[in-house]
């Protein structure tokens, strides 16, 4: 696991992640990503309700260009429903996957 500092942006994105919407959710991950202040990204899915293959795509594009930039991505908060999709994709062996926000990260 990549160590997570204070510094890294959160992004909690919510509701239904599909090919509609999955555009704008990736330029949302990709600013994100790129923000000179952060020093890597935690995607908090907890308000996900749904995703699809479009979004999933949108996912591995920010975690590719996060390992470009040498920033630690992550994925928190994964409800069961969604984490099945991971499993069944294999993407969970790509993605780091936490539990919850670390305390340092919620007292940034």
């Amino acid at each position: 696991m990549q160590s997570l500092s204070a510094r890294m942006a959160i992004f909690q994105p919510s509701g239904f992640l599909n090919a509609s919407n999955a555009s704008q959710f990736q330029v949302e991950l990709t600013s994100r990503i790129q923000a000179a202040d952060a020093s890597g990204l935690v995607v908090d899915m907890s308000q996900v309700e749904s995703l699809d293959s479009a979004s999933l795509i949108s996912l591995v594009s920010a975690l590719k260009l996060a390992r470009q930039l040498s920033k630690p991505f992550c994925l928190c908060s994964v409800p069961p429903s969604l984490r099945i999709v991971f499993e069944l994709t294999q993407l969970d062996r790509a993605f780091e996957m936490i539990d919850e926000l670390p305390s340092p990260l919620l007292a940034a």
